[in-house]
């Protein structure tokens, strides 16, 4: 850190009126073109002490970088001047929004509260595609949420050039206590042909701790207010049902100051042109899906509590909740309004979330928020409430945080959570708790203790999303990475990592003990690697029944490995292999599956893609009512194709279609005994069948920023056949998966965006 800067963190108001005076009047507008002017950047501080962490040796660069970083009244500027000699392939390729890949790249990370509480990540690639993501719990990245923020890159012989605007209003803060404010930030260059990683300062986010170890800048206080509405219009004509819908809503995002932001919707978008992918799910555990509405992705990382487990699924509020299911089972709910504020009253923060669904048996969601940092040491607590009178049904939890770094080498966060429900009159209360300690031991070892406690009775998932209650979990691991590669290997690094868990349900119930070894490796041709073996012991299943007693499993045994082979010329490879054996056969009869997916490039804006998961299990240990199980023959064809043409910068093209086929042929009929024993019977069990299919060819123009037209065909539907005795094909029903038509529709939306 240079003299200026320690200086202002002493003497705050002299070193900001000393930056106003060093720098011209017409020095401190940044035209973002992609062109670092010296005029323009003037005054900026210099950064060129770049490292390498990928791999994660942090030697000096391969390859000079520098960015400079410049507080400006529109916003924060930094500008990256990446050398790249003709020597080194430049990989221009473009990319969706959020989608990114394997291209030469700059990051831009920042804490603008410099809490270590959330962050955002900014990232431009050569081809000026763009990927914006919030960052939560040191490391965990979520790229639903969209910004308005500027960009710009050019290229000449000796390298290339980005120059990024990051608006104050895009994110609520603090109110500074003088005419300056401490951020934390972080930069960082990727060459995407090697797939080499230099940052500054020498950090990443493979590490346990990232967050904490931005460097702290104290930058001049700018405040910008912003007052933005989105409405929205969409048509929608049904095919099959022969009709024709239309609707309407907009978004509100009101921000008058840094210390206050107020998002709000009315009759929100539901997300139409974007789709999950298709998953075939037959477990106790439900499929978590994230959230694409704007609303409900501006800020939410604030709110975003990881609670369950080391899932990332695991949380305490999960908005795909408000507008799911409805609870007479008739389709979705209809969100009628929703509203949420962000805000800061000196060091604390608060946030407040509320939701109405208006129809007849609609809910009402609601939650509150507030966090207070000191120092080493910072407290979070929260409080949710779901009204849901069709189940005469109110659930109300209370959470808990505290995070603790007591040295640069510990990081301490403890949860606490309670519910309490209320249904027909009777109440019912528990708890939970997790810990998660994290300890670098030195440069290249590092270790984790995860401990877990969830109550039987404890109930999260009116609001949140929780796997499973009931449980006690502990997890110790052990990890090591290795950088002193020779230059001969075809890798630039390893990550070893030893694990060992117990599992056991709260009334004493032996679930598991387990142990895993994996290894994720990083390729000098800029791929990936990975690979994993775990292991079971016998214990029990608490959960396959559906509440109607644990069944005794035996040890089961899991190998995985995966590698991605990125763009050389026109093609780059995916492909993974993947061995289960967690039925009652034991370790020797597992499933098998393969997946491979290659893409052809035709150039920098024209792709497509193929892919084939194949699935073959001979014990398919599945649920069938009551006490009684079924393990199955099964074998499953999962297909998918399509393409992305970025026809220019504001236009691009997608075309996706998934297909599945599976057939599953009854092997034996069990019921579960008092004990837990399966005992085998002589009950005739049905073969089933499903297919699956959906299909979907979207255009979307960009009018403006955050403002679109899309018009999409969408095409899909699924059938689930079963018939003791019947004999079924997985390949003949990804064929007939091209007949079903349970839905085609036609839907042209347009969203604009007006700020004022």
């Amino acid at each position: 850190m240079n003299s200026r800067l320690r200086s202002a963190r002493r003497r705050p108001l002299f070193a900001a009126l000393l930056a106003v005076m060093l720098v011209p009047p017409s020095a401190h507008a940044v035209v973002v073109d992609g062109r670092l002017d010296a005029q323009e950047w003037s005054g900026a501080q210099e950064i060129t002490d770049f490292r390498m962490v990928s791999p994660l040796s942090r030697a000096a660069a391969v390859q000079p970088t520098r960015a400079l970083v410049k507080a400006t009244p529109d916003g924060l500027a930094v500008g990256f001047h990446n050398v790249q000699p003709a020597g080194i392939e430049r990989t221009r390729q473009r990319a969706q929004r959020d989608q990114g890949g394997p291209a030469d790249r700059v990051n831009l990370y920042v804490d603008f509260d410099g809490d270590n509480r959330s962050g955002y990540n900014f990232t431009v690639l050569l081809s000026g595609s763009i990927i914006d993501t919030t960052i939560t719990n040191e490391n965990q990245f979520n790229d639903d949420w969209d910004g308005d923020w500027r960009s710009a890159t050019s290229e000449d012989e000796q390298g290339w050039y980005a120059e990024l605007l990051i608006p104050w209003h895009i994110a609520p803060m603090q109110k500074a206590t003088g005419a300056t404010r401490t951020i934390g930030l972080s930069v960082d260059r990727v060459i995407g042909a090697t797939g080499e990683r230099m940052a500054w300062p020498a950090i990443t986010y493979t590490e346990q701790r990232f967050m904490s170890n931005f460097s702290k800048l104290n930058v001049p206080v700018f405040s910008q207010s912003l007052l933005a509405v989105t409405p929205y219009v969409v048509g929608v004509h049904d095919n099959v049902a022969g009709k024709s819908d239309f609707d309407a809503g907009a978004d509100l995002f009101w921000k008058p100051s840094g210390q206050f932001q107020l998002s709000a919707t009315l009759n929100p978008d539901f997300g139409q042109v974007e789709s999950d992918e298709l998953v075939v799910n037959f477990g106790a555990i439900e499929t978590f899906f994230s959230d694409k509405r704007p609303f409900f992705t501006e800020n939410q990382g604030f709110f975003d509590v990881p609670f369950g487990g080391l899932n990332g699924a695991n949380r305490l509020l999960y908005t795909r909740r408000v507008g799911g299911p409805a609870d007479d089972g008739n389709g979705s709910g209809d969100v009628t309004a929703a509203a949420k504020v962000n805000g800061s009253v000196g060091a604390f923060n608060y946030g407040v979330f509320a939701a109405s669904e208006g129809d007849a048996v609609g809910r009402d969601f609601y939650a509150v928020r507030g966090t207070r940092d000191f120092g080493a040491q910072g407290l979070g607590a929260m409080v949710s409430q779901v009204e849901r009178p069709f189940l005469d049904r109110t659930a109300t939890v209370y959470e808990l945080d505290h995070r603790w770094t007591p040295t640069e080498a510990w990081n301490i966060r403890t949860t606490a959570v309670a519910s309490s429900i209320d249904q027909a009159g009777t109440r019912t209360d528990d708890s939970g708790v997790q810990m998660r300690i994290d300890h670098q031991i030195d440069s290249a070892w590092r270790q984790q203790l995860f401990l877990l406690h969830l109550g039987g009775d404890l109930q999260l998932n009116d609001f949140g999303f929780l796997e499973r209650n009931n449980f006690n979990y502990g997890r110790y691991e052990i990890g090591r990475r290795v950088t002193d590669l020779p230059d001969t290997s075809p890798y630039s690094s390893h990550f070893w990592r030893w694990a060992a868990s117990r599992r056991v349900n709260d009334n004493g119930l032996h679930i598991a003990d387990a142990w895993a070894v994996n290894r994720a490796s990083e390729r000098r041709d800029g791929g990936e690697q990975f690979w994993e073996i775990a292991g079971w012991t016998s214990g029990h299943d608490d959960l396959i029944t559906r509440g109607n007693g644990p069944v005794k499993v035996p040890s089961k045994l899991f190998a995985f490995a995966e590698r991605f082979r990125p763009r050389k010329d026109h093609w780059a490879f995916y492909g993974n292999l993947r061995y289960n054996a967690d039925g009652l056969d034991g370790p020797g009869n597992g499933a098998i599956r393969a997946r491979f997916e290659p893409t052809y490039h035709v150039d920098d804006a024209l792709s497509f893609f193929g892919g084939i998961d194949v699935t073959h299990n001979p014990d398919w240990l599945l649920w069938r009512g009551g006490n009684l199980l079924g393990t199955f023959r099964s074998n499953m064809v999962f297909l998918s194709g399509g393409s992305t043409w970025l026809i220019d910068e504001k236009q691009e093209l997608r075309v996706r279609l998934e297909a599945i086929g599976l057939d599953a042929e009854a092997q034996q009929a069990w019921r579960v005994s008092p004990d837990g024993t399966p005992v085998a019977v002589d009950e005739v069990l049905p073969d089933f069948a499903l297919r699956n299919l959906g299909f979907q060819v979207r255009y979307r123009y960009e009018l403006a920023p955050l403002s679109f037209l899309y018009i999409a065909y969408v095409r899909g539907g699924s059938m689930f056949d079963e018939h003791a005795g019947m004999r079924y094909s997985a390949i003949d029903e990804l064929g007939d998966a091209f007949d079903l038509r349970d839905s085609e529709q036609l839907l042209v939306k347009l969203s604009y965006r007006f700020e004022i």
